[in-house]
């Protein structure tokens, strides 16, 4: 390999560009309309434009991502993590194309991508695994059929997709129906394909996965195992390495079973299989992503591997640069930097950086894309960096992590930071019986977090684009809308407050998204507190309540995009579903 396409953004496109420039590698990024002027943009070697605002018209694009690839002379394609990374279309297309794909091959992706054939492998190598649908479930009636067979709590998932998205978790029967809805849309976005299957949910669980490494000479090595069971929204915010307060019989039966797997199934790279850990020892594995994983950093501070050098190795057809696990270099733990209002309930925002002052010092790592004055689009994750804090015992990180939280700083957009900070201090996360689990965060963390200021309204952002000569030579450019905004003396965006007044007698959108559907009609009664539509943001739904109760005038159109603080519909009070006054 001499020269790699990342079919990425953010962060993890850095985190390669980075690993390509150690490698001996020449980077190449691609960017969407919004991400122009992205910090991995200017890191990288080469930079293309995908021409385009959303995921779909850009990072899921896979024609147009190889053909990039093609013209810029690239040899190979790192996919990331997320958009296209476990798409095995995406791996085939790669290949086809006479390029190298950096990761498991695409029949492998395809059998571990499908959720239910993960199972089946699973079931053949004997690994641990709870009852679950035999096949996808076609409609909400027979989600609800096996909920009443098999008890609650169910898990609803994405047959073809990973990463928390597409997951739903019913406890309640009257909600699984609607459940089953969210869940199918959520994956048709992220995914591009809406089949789900069931399982049982072992409740209140641990979240344990183990990194395995495989190349193209037989050898399947499992480099150690992490705990990410601190989650909110299925989404994960803090992981560790190695995954603490496992007894030596759970860690070697999911060691065991995570390199069965990955050997029944013939796989190559990087991957995570994963599995789930009930409060009385009962162990079932989850599923495998066929990817490098965000929390993959971890599992580098106390290996001394660098997992995306080891990608390039194995596609390079090398060995693995380990025979067997590592015994652990002391305790790492990652937080995630999300762009997102932990006091609002984790509400993803977009706007402009003001203000990053990362921490430094002893046992201090950040991978970040982003940097003082980036923009945080609307359309894609809310992922923008992540602090590794490392140390020879797990107390020595909790202590190091308090210190690098606290030094800690951005400005202009809410920041998951001070949750980070409330968890440091809580005792079921740092004392020393560990009670953290998938649902800690809903149901046993407590703790109130202040809300944060709300960032101005933020257009959404796209190019105006043509044909100019320059040197006798036609070429295309694209200038920000935003700049043309403000050459043209007017505000990209309305300020929030003026916005936010326009709203008090109606509802309003609490976040800069696209409104997926209205759950009433126009000119419906409902009371406060009622759901009446759904958003969706940075991959994630959120639903919309009524702030009082009467009858809903709709004005946006379901399937629209709106700016946070925008009307969506006028309420008229005092009126009953009648008719008349209450």
């Amino acid at each position: 390999m001499k020269k790699v396409l990342i079919a990425n953004r953010g962060e993890i496109a850095m985190r390669i560009i980075r690993a390509c420039k150690d490698y001996g590698l020449a980077s190449v990024a691609v960017y969407a309309d919004a991400d122009a002027g992205a910090l991995f943009v200017r890191h990288a070697d080469e930079a293309y434009a995908l021409n385009g605002a959303t995921a779909r018209d850009t990072y899921l694009d896979i024609d147009k991502l190889v053909a990039i690839a093609k013209r810029s002379g690239a040899d190979a394609v790192h996919p990331g993590y997320g958009f296209l990374s476990e798409r095995a279309e995406f791996a085939q297309a790669v290949i086809d194309a006479g390029l190298i794909w950096i990761g498991p091959d695409p029949d492998v992706i395809e059998a571990l991508g499908d959720k239910l054939e993960a199972r089946r492998i699973a079931q053949r190598v004997g690994a641990p695994l709870v009852a679950g649908s035999e096949g996808a479930i076609s409609n909400a009636a027979e989600a609800l059929a096996f909920a009443r067979r098999f008890g609650l709590p169910i898990a609803i998932k994405a047959a073809h997709g990973g990463g928390g998205r597409g997951l739903k978790i019913a406890r309640h029967l009257d909600e699984v129906e609607e459940l089953f809805e969210s869940a199918t849309r959520e994956a048709v976005t992220a995914f591009g394909r809406g089949e789900c299957y069931i399982e049982q949910f072992l409740d209140r669980p641990r979240h344990i996965e183990a990194q395995v490494l495989a190349d193209r000479l037989g050898n399947v090595v499992v480099a150690g195992t992490r705990d990410c069971s601190l989650q909110r929204r299925n989404q994960k915010l803090v992981e560790e390495a190695p995954a603490p307060f496992l007894s030596p019989e759970q860690r070697e039966k999911i060691e065991t079973a995570a390199r069965d797997i990955c050997a029944q199934a013939r796989y190559t790279g990087a991957g995570t299989v994963e599995f789930l850990l009930s409060a009385n020892g009962v162990i079932s594995f989850l599923e495998v992503n066929t990817r490098l994983q965000v929390e993959h950093p971890v599992t580098e501070e106390t290996t001394g591997l660098d997992l995306v050098i080891e990608q390039f190795r194995i596609a390079e057809g090398l060995p693995l640069s380990i025979t067997r696990t590592p015994e652990p270099r002391g305790h790492s733990m990652e937080f995630r930097i999300n762009i997102e209002d932990p006091g609002r309930g984790f509400l993803p925002s977009a706007g402009d950086i003001t203000r990053f002052s990362p921490p430094s010092g002893p046992g201090i790592r950040l991978d970040s894309g982003i940097e003082t004055g980036s923009t945080i689009p609307p359309m894609f994750d809310s992922l923008a960096a992540k602090l590794i804090v490392s140390g020879a015992t797990r107390e020595q990180v909790i202590a190091r992590a308090r210190r690098a939280l606290g030094e800690f700083h951005i400005d202009g957009v809410p920041s998951v930071l001070p949750f980070h900070r409330a968890v440091l201090d809580h005792t079921d996360f740092s004392g020393p019986d560990f009670q953290v689990h998938t649902r800690w965060i809903e149901t046993d963390f407590g703790g109130a977090i202040e809300s944060m200021a709300r960032p101005a309204a933020t257009g959404q952002t796209g190019m105006l684009r043509g044909k100019v000569e320059l040197d006798g030579k036609l070429v295309e450019v694209g200038i920000a809308d935003t700049f043309l905004a403000l050459l043209g003396g007017r505000s990209p965006a309305p300020a929030m407050a003026e916005i936010e007044a326009a709203a008090t007698d109606g509802i309003a959108a609490p976040l800069t998204g696209t409104l997926v559907h209205w759950n009433i009609a126009d000119g419906d009664f409902v009371e406060a507190g009622t759901v009446v539509a759904v958003m969706e943001a940075m991959k994630m739904e959120t639903s919309i309540t009524a702030p009082f109760g009467g009858r809903v005038m709709i004005i946006a159109e379901a399937g629209s995009y709106q700016p946070a603080g925008a009307m969506l519909a006028r309420i008229k009070s005092g009126i009953s579903d009648a008719g008349g006054k209450m």
